[in-house]
């Protein structure tokens, strides 16, 4: 922000962004990412991108929440831009801390919409292509991001039954720090 400056304001501990004429203090908040893990009888749905960040990469339909939005309703729209597909929820499979770039990912397990049988999708703007893929199909050596494993790892260990709470990032990367392709024996 043109003529801010970074300091710690009165009554705070943290370094900010304040105006020096008025002390007005631009906070500088995590981002919300919102995204679905959707099943199809054994099989996830997953988009190869086609904008960076990890362009040509494999991930959930997922982005940013707008203003104005429920978590539900960002992910029914990240879901249809990405994948052009409909979906209904079973509930939250995983909320994933990722520090390292101030964003939280909120991540639905949900289905095809009971109106589109069988399953329709197809790749929007933002997706190179996107397919259904079983367990032993999922192409683990172009996964696009550590959440994106992780939240395929929570759908295998919660089957189809009900939803118990989410699961959270893995103690080894607790404050998502690890970046993608970067090995796991790097950071312990």
């Amino acid at each position: 922000m043109s003529g801010f400056i970074r300091r710690v304001p009165e009554g705070d501990y943290r370094d900010r962004l304040v105006c020096p004429d008025c002390g007005y203090v631009a906070y500088e908040n995590p981002k919300v990412v919102v995204g679905a893990v959707v099943v199809a009888a054994e099989a996830v749905l997953l988009c190869r991108r086609a904008i960076e960040p990890r362009h040509g990469f494999w991930t959930l339909p997922a982005g940013f929440l707008e203003l104005g939005e429920t978590l539900e309703e960002g992910a029914t729209r990240e879901t249809w831009e990405e994948a052009k597909a409909h979906i209904e929820f079973d509930g939250i499979l995983g909320i994933f801390s990722i520090s390292r770039i101030g964003q939280v990912h909120v991540i639905f397990r949900a289905r095809f919409s009971a109106r589109a049988s069988p399953p329709l999708f197809a790749a929007g703007a933002e997706s190179l292509e996107v397919g259904l893929f079983t367990w032993n199909a999922i192409p683990w050596d172009n996964i696009a991001f550590p959440s994106t494993r992780w939240a395929l790892e929570a759908w295998r260990r919660s089957g189809a039954g009900p939803l118990g709470a989410p699961v959270t990032n893995p103690p080894e990367d607790a404050r998502g720090l690890r970046p993608p392709g970067v090995p796991r024996a790097a950071y312990e």
